[in-house]
């Protein structure tokens, strides 16, 4: 099915029928991606006074009650309101759906003990495009990364000059294949979080970071129209699925 989308006055045609989902789903239990020492997450049939949420055991309906968080335990989009005392939702904050995005594929470089993503590998790969959106997916890309536990291994991240570099460069909107675009342990500093959204200056409410994504090795570098769907909460973060599509010649 072909729809051509208008987007800032330029036309795309894309198939609707060929979505590329690059986001991870909620499983619960150990095969959960998860982060920052929590717990994994639960899924479990609601029990009380003689009812079981579960048909297999008898019950009427199944009726799982769900236990996460949305920063540690899947694909989840988050705005400013993440690192403000003044409370901003997702819900509220990110108003349009569709983006003009560009995927790049990064090796980490080393630095001192930790693996990070400069600006230099950024302005090398991005060139002159300016996407409203970026997807950094970084290598090695193994399906591990779809139950890792990030919690204690210090994985890769944006060094904060980097992060400028896309402020200036006009990224809106971040997604990665990380759990953070800062330091697993950084004291609190979220450098990195500070500047994409400009928390010290004229603050980019409509900005957004999407991490925890998966881009399968299959899908090639390039531009893609982006479609994030963020569930409705009212939050700081939420559960995403961003879906690209491939622009038709």
């Amino acid at each position: 099915m072909i729809a051509t989308v208008t987007h800032k006055t330029k036309n795309y045609r894309i198939d609707l029928l060929k979505p590329i989902d690059i986001s991870l789903p909620l499983v619960g239990g150990e095969n959960n991606v998860n982060a920052w020492y929590l717990k994994p997450p639960v899924i479990e049939p609601h029990s009380e006074q003689g009812f079981v949420g579960q048909v297999a055991q008898g019950g009427a309906v199944n009726f799982n009650d769900i236990r996460f968080n949305p920063h540690s335990h899947v694909t989840h989009t988050e705005c400013l309101g993440h690192i403000t005392e003044e409370f901003h939702s997702i819900n509220h904050n990110l108003k349009q759906y569709f983006f003009l995005s560009e995927l790049i594929t990064v090796a980490p470089e080393q630095k001192g003990e930790d693996l990070v993503i400069s600006m230099a590998q950024l302005e090398y790969v991005l060139g002159n495009k300016k996407p409203e959106a970026l997807i950094i997916r970084t290598i090695p890309n193994t399906d591990d990364k779809k139950s890792k536990d990030y919690s204690n291994t210090n994985p890769p991240y944006l060094l904060e000059d980097t992060i400028h570099f896309l402020v200036n460069h006009g990224i809106e909107h971040l997604l990665i294949d990380l759990p953070s675009v800062d330091r697993e342990r950084d004291e609190g500093r979220l450098a990195g979080h500070k500047a994409f959204w400009n928390i010290e200056g004229n603050p980019r409410t409509h900005a957004t970071i999407t991490e925890l994504i998966f881009v399968p090795n299959s899908i090639l570098d390039g531009t893609y129209l982006l479609n994030l769907q963020v569930a409705p909460f009212e939050n700081d973060a939420a559960p995403s699925r961003p879906v690209l599509y491939e622009p038709i010649n």
